[in-house]
């Protein structure tokens, strides 16, 4: 069950961006741990505990990767460890390279929870009416990602099926993925087609056209959404009033520990964890009336 994509679209977007805007633009390590925790404990209730082997071989990698290039180009810092061909790596760099780290994958990781949770007829729903060309242009951009994965799937499994592209050597999967990529430009030219066909046929550019929509704000979505703006409004005073100041050069300061810092921690904290528990707590009340049956 993904019991989170019930809630509003309005909720979810303000919820969304609110997430992603303040992991990429406040670098305070204890905000950007806490984004990396919750998008990586999300994206696992998503997806059941699947795939996950797959994710740590993809994020573990250009973690490692992004952590260790910017030391190598970065040379600012008061705390020089060792020297590489003359420059000095810094403790500062060091640091700096693990928080861009940080920031590149928990974004990567909520922007991944985006595309489950917010499916097109969502985004169609929030923008429609206020820019209609432009959200139906990127509601089909984004619904055709995950349909061009899925269909480069199919294809492949299919040859594999038929005999075709089953030996080890290079070559041979060279030309398989060649097939398969002009498989696939064919199947997006006739989508394009289909879909253009469709949209004619519905009466699409028409005037007076109506919209039909199943989304209903209820009581449930206005607490959550209550509770969004509050812990984003406390999240926000205390970057913008300066509750949580931390800067990495010349010299890594340190972690401000007064009552505002602490507020604006657990706002944050509190607001980026929410769909876990709303996952968990809905996951708990259907296994409860599953047994009372």
């Amino acid at each position: 069950m993904r019991s989170f994509s019930n809630v509003h679209p309005v909720v979810l977007i303000i919820f969304f961006l609110s997430v992603l805007l303040i992991s990429m633009f406040t670098w305070h390590p204890i905000l950007l741990l806490t984004a990396l925790a919750s998008g990586i404990c999300f994206s696992i209730l998503l997806g059941r505990g699947h795939n996950i082997g797959r994710n740590i071989a993809f994020y573990l990698p250009m973690f490692i990767l992004i952590a260790v290039t910017n030391p190598l180009f970065s040379h600012n810092g008061e705390t020089p460890l060792f020297f590489m061909n003359g420059n000095a790596v810094t403790w500062e760099a060091i640091v700096y390279g693990i928080a861009i780290a940080v920031m590149l994958v928990a974004v990567m990781l909520w922007c991944k929870c985006y595309t489950i949770i917010m499916t097109s007829d969502k985004f169609l729903y929030l923008f429609g009416s206020i820019i209609p060309k432009i959200a139906l242009i990127l509601s089909i951009a984004i619904r055709f990602i995950p349909q061009f994965k899925d269909q480069i799937r199919r294809v492949n499994y299919a040859q594999k099926a038929m005999g075709l592209y089953t030996s080890d050597s290079y070559l041979d999967k060279l030309r398989s993925a060649l097939r398969v990529f002009s498989v696939m430009i064919t199947w997006s030219l006739e989508s394009s087609v289909e879909t253009g066909n469709c949209m004619k046929a519905r009466g699409y550019g028409l005037k007076g056209r109506t919209h039909f929509s199943l989304f209903q704000f209820g009581r449930n979505d206005g607490i959550l959404l209550t509770y969004c703006i509050v812990c984003i409004v406390t999240a926000l005073l205390g970057v913008a009033l300066k509750c949580i100041p931390f800067y990495f050069y010349p010299r890594i300061s340190g972690i401000t520990s007064t009552l505002p810092a602490i507020l604006t921690y657990s706002s944050f904290f509190a607001m980026a964890f929410m769909p876990c528990a709303y996952e968990l707590k809905e996951n708990l009340k259907w296994k409860y009336y599953v047994l009372k049956i």
